[in-house]
């Protein structure tokens, strides 16, 4: 849950970004980051690793699962914003691996050797819901085993760690006081404009004329007045009767004419120039309603509004198991995350920061090398 709650966090970050120019990065500036291997580790694929108790991360495991998600946002910035607005990030997934090893190594050293054909038995049982949760297709849980970076090998002793480390964590964690309904009911306040919220929808049919595309009549008629008056016809021969959706595959040059205008489920403030003016023009309309010709730009639009839907806060009676079940959840994941800054103190980490850059600015390069 971890895991999927940064990726969700990286995503929203690399979107809409503005293209800027970006200082070139090459491998020897990498290799001019102060972080040495160290000899006494086994060569990681990856190049870097950060010693961990005896055992290793390496960069691979951190810049693989997070290159598709930053790899956009990588390509749209420089370098310095990129590490500066990655970074939290980039640490917490690296804190996450940390934790893990650390907390594997603590429940090994507390149930001993003599769980190990139960742990055996209890793996083997997740390896089968794996499979079966792809169908029962050995080849497709097979592959993605492989883009997970394992093999069968690696992913039982992934699964036997998880195993441990669940009940070591769960033992050492008290239990969840119940909680209150003042107590949801004030943590509802506090993250419903986050969590709750249904967003505003307009569905609408759209004839979109482009003026660069339309012809003139004759040598005098410039292509603005020809649109403007093609414009003005259409809405004459809707007010007629005409069908909007057989006018908009006729006559619309935009975006999904071949499907009669249709616009469906769009958020008004999704809506980039010159369509933001679309918005405007649903907000003052009632659904059935025709509206234009309004010029924005180098278009001219006239749509009918289908159907809207105003910004709406689910109310708590609606969501109530919702909010016990996330406001259960961040009590559990702070009072892990504290568990693990206990065990992370106690480890001698002194590269980890240099790690973390090391592994951001090999996004960074990986994400560019690939454009053309």
């Amino acid at each position: 849950m971890r895991k999927y709650v940064l990726l969700t966090a990286l995503i929203l970050l690399a979107a809409g970004c503005g293209l800027k120019k970006k200082p070139a990065l090459t491998e020897k500036d990498l290799s001019a980051i102060p972080f040495a291997q160290r000899e006494e580790l086994p060569e990681p694929s990856g190049g870097f690793a950060l010693a961990v108790s005896g055992q290793t991360v390496t960069s691979d495991e951190v810049v693989n699962p997070l290159l598709e998600h930053l790899r956009e946002f990588a390509q749209k910035t420089d370098i310095e914003r990129f590490e500066k607005e990655v970074k939290p990030s980039v640490e917490q997934f690296v804190v996450g691996k940390i934790t893990n090893i650390l907390v594997y190594q603590q429940a090994k050293k507390q149930l001993g050797e003599n769980i190990n054909d139960a742990l055996e038995k209890a793996a083997d049982g997740e390896i089968r819901k794996f499979i079966v949760s792809f169908g029962g297709d050995y080849a497709k849980a097979e592959e993605a085993i492989k883009n997970m970076g394992m093999n069968w090998v690696d992913f039982k002793e992934y699964q036997k760690k998880m195993i441990l480390s669940q009940s070591y964590i769960s033992s050492k964690l008290p239990e969840d006081n119940p909680i209150t309904y003042n107590e949801l009911a004030d943590y509802y306040d506090r993250v419903k404009d986050k969590y709750f919220v249904r967003p505003a929808m307009i569905k609408f049919r759209l004839i979109d004329i482009e003026i660069d595309k339309i012809e003139g009549r004759d040598a005098n008629e410039s292509k603005s007045e020809r649109a403007g008056d093609l414009a003005d016809e259409l809405v004459k021969r809707l007010a007629a009767g005409e069908d909007f959706s057989e006018l908009a595959k006729k006559y619309s040059n935009g975006y999904r004419n071949e499907a009669g205008g249709l616009w469906n489920a769009v958020e008004p403030e999704s809506l980039a120039e010159p369509y933001d003016v679309l918005a405007e023009m649903a907000e003052k309309a009632q659904p059935g309603q025709v509206v234009g010709p309004i010029g924005a730009g180098e278009h001219i639009f006239i749509m009918r509004l289908e159907e809207k839907q105003p910004k709406l806060v689910e109310p708590f009676e609606k969501v109530q198991k919702e909010v016990e079940a996330q406001l259960s959840f961040e009590r559990r994941k702070q009072k892990f995350d504290e568990f693990g800054e206990n065990l992370i103190k106690q480890a001698t980490l002194t590269e980890k920061d240099e790690f973390v850059n090391y592994c951001i600015k090999r996004i960074y390069l990986l994400s560019n090398s690939t454009m053309k």
